[in-house]
This record gives structure tokens, sequence and C-alpha cells, in this order.
């Protein structure tokens, strides 16, 4: 699964259209253009046969074993919840929950995938995907419980990401605890107020520490 901003990543993709990618995921182009919308949204969204990688695997077993209070997540792809965690915060939505613009009736990710072109409900009008689109706001409730998760954590470990957007960048602003960890592979903005620094893979990093925690609980 590909990235947003790396080189590699969809934001460097060229398209078939005069449009770029940031341009195509923005609300205005959404409703004014969803048969593009949608031919970019399926090929570069959505991956069902995606598996949780070793990051999701290592965080998961860090709430079964009580250590690990939430996850807060930019990530739309459930893959969070495919590893088993079950306390999982979605700032910009799911892939996985869709609704007709009118009716707000819910339709699956398969009944969105086997419908050509736009998706349309029962009553008439096209379904959109349950996710944040650019010039939209995030829904407040998931703000206030994502910000209450972090006020009241003693260690917030922020992973793979480079922390430049907002307002997802912003709720380290509310973290009172008394460890703050940063696992990138390169320098994000926050990088000095960290007690600990660590620019390499966030799945490498927590497998590693997964197994030596493991170890020395077999100990």
């Amino acid at each position: 699964m590909p990235d947003f901003r790396s080189a590699k990543g969809i934001y460097n993709e060229k398209t078939r259209q005069q449009y770029t990618p940031k341009m195509i995921l923005s609300a205005p182009f959404f409703y004014k253009y969803p048969e593009a919308f949608y031919e970019f949204y399926k090929a570069k969204l959505i991956y069902l046969n995606a598996k949780p990688n070793n990051c999701h695997k290592a965080l998961a077993d860090l709430e079964k074993m009580g250590k690990l209070s939430a996850i807060i997540t930019q990530n739309i792809d459930g893959l969070h919840q495919a590893a088993g965690s079950k306390n999982v915060i979605e700032l910009h939505g799911t892939i996985y929950k869709n609704y007709c613009v009118k009716c707000h009736r819910e339709y699956t990710i398969d009944y969105l995938l086997q419908s050509k072109g736009i998706p349309y409900c029962e009553c008439g009008h096209f379904i959109r995907p349950n996710i944040v689109l650019y010039e939209e706001p995030l829904n407040n409730e998931i703000i206030f419980k994502a910000i209450s998760s972090i006020s009241r954590a003693d260690t917030l470990i922020i992973g793979g990401t480079s922390l430049v957007v907002s307002p997802a960048a912003n709720l380290i602003e509310y973290f009172n605890g008394s460890n703050l960890v940063l696992i990138n592979k390169s320098t994000t903005n926050a990088d000095k107020k960290a007690n600990l620094v660590i620019h390499d893979s966030v799945g490498k990093v927590l497998h590693e520490a997964m197994a030596s925690l493991k170890s020395s609980f077999a100990c």
C-alpha cells in the first residue's frame, strides 16, 4: 500500500486527468466530479487484500497486555482492527463505511466496489465513503475522544507520521504525560519535544521492542 507524501507516494503519482491526487480527494471535487473521484479512489485507496504489518500486530499485542489504552490513526484502511486492536480512533474515517449523500442509508465496501462508475443509493442519489476529504472538518466527537485519550496518557508514542497534517498534528499539544516517543524515518518538527526519537521504520522498531518485551516476560 503506498503512502501519501513520500517520493513514491500517492501525491507524487501522475494521473490520467489534469487534476492532482490532492485535488481529486477534496470535497468540492467529489461532489462536482464523482465519477472521476471514484476512478481514482477505487484504484489508489482501497486494498482489501492488504494484511496488518508488524506495527499493527505490535500495537494489538500491547493492547492485549494492558499496556496500550488507545490507537489514534489517520489511516482509513481498517488494518488496526484486522490485527485485533479494539479501541481505535479513526480521525479520517474508514473505507469500510459508506453512505448516501441524501438519505444517509449505509452501504458496505463490497457494494461500492461492485458498482460500475458512481455507486448509487436506492433513493437515486450517489453514495460517498465515510472518510474526511480535503476542505472538510474532522468529526468533533472523534476529535474530543482523541484529545481525551491523549490528555490522560502517561506515555504517547507517535509513529510513522511527518506531523504536517492539521488538525491531527496539533493533538500532540494535549499531551501532559511524562514520556513522548517519536518513531519516524525522517525528522519532524516535534523531535525536539520528545524524550526519545528513533529515525527508523515504526514497524521494525515496534516489532523488535515487542520481541524484547515478550522475552523479558518469558524469563
